[in-house]
């Protein structure tokens, strides 16, 4: 059946104009960035086989704009739309270092990049940089890949925090597993970071680690005090 076969209240658009957004369903909210259907097809069906096509809907910001034409009815100027709306809902969620992210807890680091980290498929390591009011001036990926403390560069974060005039760091890392307990690894990557942190005057005042819908900070642990 078309949408405009539909009764008004069965519509996406009108659901959405009389109910709100948060009433649509995630096909219901997809077809209306999806727009119009193909020949058999209404838009309506075209996002119910884009969301059987992968197995949750936090899968939808992995798929790349190859991915999206596989779906019949999705050529490249629909995926471009898609794939904008999915980018511009996760830094929504993560937030950006324009929005001037002052850091007062390890809740607000990570509230700040959740998002960004927690369905990752491989481990990401990253550091960011504050200046003295604990606000976040620079964020960098320092490597991707399973952790280990002589991969980690102590002078590759530091001298970016010096270039950066930062006064301290945070620096974060997920686990794929989605478990946040603190490897061996981890623990002696946090200790030689703390020393040369000690040493050069710009303190490493957390090391958080990212799971599924949740995180574990090392200091609020006891890893460490500062």
């Amino acid at each position: 059946m078309k949408i405009n076969d539909l009764a008004n209240y069965q519509k996406p658009r009108e659901r959405m104009l009389n109910y709100g957004a948060s009433h649509l369903s995630h096909a219901e909210l997809l077809a209306i960035l999806i727009n119009t259907g193909r020949k058999g097809c209404s838009s309506l069906d075209i996002a119910n086989e884009l969301l059987k096509s992968i197995v949750n809907l936090k899968e939808l910001k992995n798929l790349s704009i190859n991915d999206l034409k596989k779906i019949k009815g999705v050529g490249l100027y629909k995926a471009l739309i898609l794939k904008a709306a999915f980018e511009l809902g996760e830094r929504m969620h993560s937030g950006s270092i324009d929005d001037k992210i002052q850091i007062n807890s390890p809740k607000d680091v990570a509230e700040f990049m959740m998002g960004k980290m927690e369905h990752l498929t491989q481990e990401k390591f990253i550091a960011l940089f504050l200046n003295s009011k604990n606000v976040i001036i620079k964020q960098k990926t320092i490597f991707i890949g399973t952790l280990n403390s002589s991969i980690v560069h102590p002078r590759e974060i530091f001298c970016e925090a010096v270039k950066c005039a930062s006064n301290a760091i945070i620096v974060l890392h997920n686990h794929p597993s989605g478990d946040t307990t603190p490897s061996k690894e981890d623990v002696k990557t946090t200790d030689r970071l703390r020393e040369c942190g000690d040493i050069l005057g710009i303190q490493l005042l957390d090391h958080i680690i990212i799971g599924d819908h949740t995180y574990l900070s090392m200091v609020e642990e006891g890893y460490f005090d500062i």
